[in-house]
């Protein structure tokens, strides 16, 4: 017999935050909870197939595995060096200057590998080691690390940004990209300032001097990296070709230049690489499907409409309604890791955020970043647990010496959230 909408939501909703605390794998997670909705409903078992298959049928989502893999064959091919040495070059100069081209380096790796954890593995095992050798504390250097991987997610290509595009229905790909730029470019400032104000205070040495003989040289090295986001920003922006046909040709590239340019991969570890980004792919397409069956759910059941409903009847006001989705986001990530945040929110969160005049575009931007601060936070933060292992500093420890970033990171959340320009000024300059 079925039930009531009532006792369904409740069966839902509660039955997948249990296995949440109980620490269940989130995709199981998902698929439990949904099964429970849906056999509560007197529905047939064979839906959730359906859906599950619906979910992953789409074009556009051909993009991840190409990004996925693109990140990781850029990642291990001898690039995070080439970026180190050009980050250097930019603005090694500066007072605590490994943190500041710690920072900049992951801007630069962001818009290969699209990924925070590529980001904090990759340059963390190089740069940590090379900031404690001269003289910053091991709690600090790994507190920059993880805190500046995730302008990575803000900055194109992203394939968390695919996933929030096809979430959301009908979001350009090339607009989200475009758009990342400014407010990838603004965390990064923040951090910056963050880490010279701690740099000034604790005397942290200084790099050598500003030569642009060196700058030039590292640029020339480091163009065969950069030039792989041309092609899928410009490839797609311009229209030549699409978000999935951009990777692709990207993959090639990466693989081309891994191999035969930078020489970093054989093609013995050109295969295992495809083994781990097959193994990767599975967790986010498991992920993908059964969330399209927990999305459907909550479409179901009303479950937008009362959160709008909801939310809205505690104000009116549309600033406070932006500072409580945010503060929602916040705390999803806090639990949840980011895929299944964006695939399960967006439904949810995106027409309370239209309602207030905040453009799908810009809340992609805020989700992400949301959910970027998401992975530093105990006690699922991914991203906080990779930073721990590779600098070998206790979590506590570390937890302690971001706090300073995470203000930095909270104030450009603020500033994303409700100045639109920061996120709006490229997509429309371009769509001029």
């Amino acid at each position: 017999m079925a039930v009531t909408n009532g006792t369904a939501i409740a069966i839902l909703l509660i039955s997948f935050f249990v296995m949440i605390i109980l620490r269940f794998p989130i995709a199981y997670a998902v698929a439990i909870s949904s099964i429970l909705c849906l056999a509560s409903q007197g529905l047939p078992l064979s839906t959730l197939c359906q859906f599950m298959v619906k979910g992953i049928s789409s074009f556009s989502l051909m993009a991840v595995p190409f990004f996925i893999t693109m990140g990781v064959f850029m990642g291990s091919g001898g690039i995070s060096e080439k970026l180190i040495a050009l980050a250097d070059a930019c603005v090694g100069w500066m007072t605590g200057g490994m943190a500041m081209v710690n920072i900049v380096a992951s801007y630069f790796f962001g818009g290969i590998s699209g990924s925070a954890s590529a980001d904090t593995a990759s340059l963390g095992t190089i740069l940590i080691p090379m900031m404690v050798d001269q003289g910053y504390d091991d709690d600090f250097s790994t507190a920059v690390t993880i805190t500046s991987s995730c302008e990575g997610l803000l900055v194109p290509p992203s394939h968390n940004m695919v996933i929030y595009a096809t979430s959301a229905g009908g979001v350009s790909v090339g607009a989200l990209f475009l758009a990342g730029y400014l407010p990838g470019a603004l965390l990064a400032g923040s951090l910056m300032i963050g880490s010279y104000i701690i740099s000034k205070r604790r005397k942290y040495p200084k790099g050598a001097p500003f030569s642009i003989k060196t700058l030039v040289k590292q640029l020339g090295v480091s163009i065969w990296a950069l030039a792989a986001i041309i092609i899928v920003v410009v490839g797609v922006v311009g229209g030549v070709f699409t978000a999935t046909e951009s990777a692709a040709i990207a993959v090639i590239y990466s693989l081309f230049v891994s191999v035969y340019i930078y020489k970093g991969l054989t093609w013995k570890g050109v295969w295992k690489i495809i083994d781990d980004c097959i193994n990767t792919l599975s967790i986010v397409l498991i992920l993908i499907s059964t969330s399209a069956v927990f999305g459907n759910c909550l479409t179901r059941l009303h479950v937008p409409d009362m959160a709008a409903h909801f939310i809205t009847g505690l104000s009116t006001n549309p600033y406070v309604i932006a500072l409580l989705i945010d503060l929602i986001l916040l705390v999803l990530g806090c639990i949840m890791d980011m895929a299944p945040i964006i695939l399960i929110a967006t439904p949810i969160l995106l027409p309370i955020a239209t309602s207030i005049g905040i453009t799908p575009i810009q809340f992609g931007i805020m989700m992400i970043l949301n959910c970027g601060i998401g992975l530093l936070t105990p006690p699922v933060g991914a991203v906080l647990f990779i930073g721990s292992a590779v600098g070998n500093v206790k979590m506590e420890k570390v937890v302690k010496a971001t706090l300073p970033f995470y203000l930095c990171m909270i104030i450009t959340l603020i500033l994303i959230t409700f100045i639109p320009g920061i996120s709006m000024f490229i997509p429309n300059l371009f769509s001029k």
